[in-house]
């Protein structure tokens, strides 16, 4: 898939998101870039501010959790997989304020294996996948860190 189809891609997914998941519209969430390999989502801040007038949590982790879980979804509709994805674990940390407009990047974890991930998918109809999402702070350090464990199950239940 060539960048334009790749964007094309991540358009769709996320007004398939905006209009799935009401909190997303209300957390004001965009495509920031996808290249195959990372996924970034971005929400300003105004919608997701707390009372310290800085990042509310909770946006921070739905916006992360979102862009992991975009992240698998995006390698599934490129191989024509129709599955349903959940996060089944995920760990996030918090390391200092966001005070502006945030974006969330998502990778595969550094010992994730797209390969293995979808040959469990096509001997079980379902499979587990590590990914890894960051919040950048104003300095570039990561200012929010999730690791998180998405499930894809096939819908298809013949093919189990």
């Amino acid at each position: 898939m060539d960048n334009i189809d790749q964007r094309a891609a991540a358009q769709a997914l996320v007004a398939f998101i905006r209009e799935g998941i009401p909190l997303t519209r209300a957390m004001a969430l965009e495509l920031g870039d996808y290249d195959g390999e990372r996924l970034i989502l971005v929400s300003p801040l105004a919608p997701n501010v707390n009372d310290k007038g800085c990042a509310f949590g909770g946006s921070l982790v739905s916006l992360m959790t979102l862009t992991g879980w975009g992240l698998v979804e995006l390698a599934l509709r490129a191989r024509g997989e129709d599955c349903d994805v959940f996060v089944g674990t995920s760990s996030v940390r918090y390391l200092s304020p966001v005070w502006g407009d945030f974006q969330a990047r998502a990778i595969p974890a550094e010992d994730a294996n797209w390969e293995v991930f979808f040959a469990t998918l096509a001997s079980r109809g379902r499979a587990r996948i590590e990914v890894t999402a960051e919040v950048p702070g104003e300095d570039g350090k990561p200012a929010a860190t999730l690791a998180a464990q998405f499930v894809a199950k096939r819908r298809d239940t013949a093919a189990q």
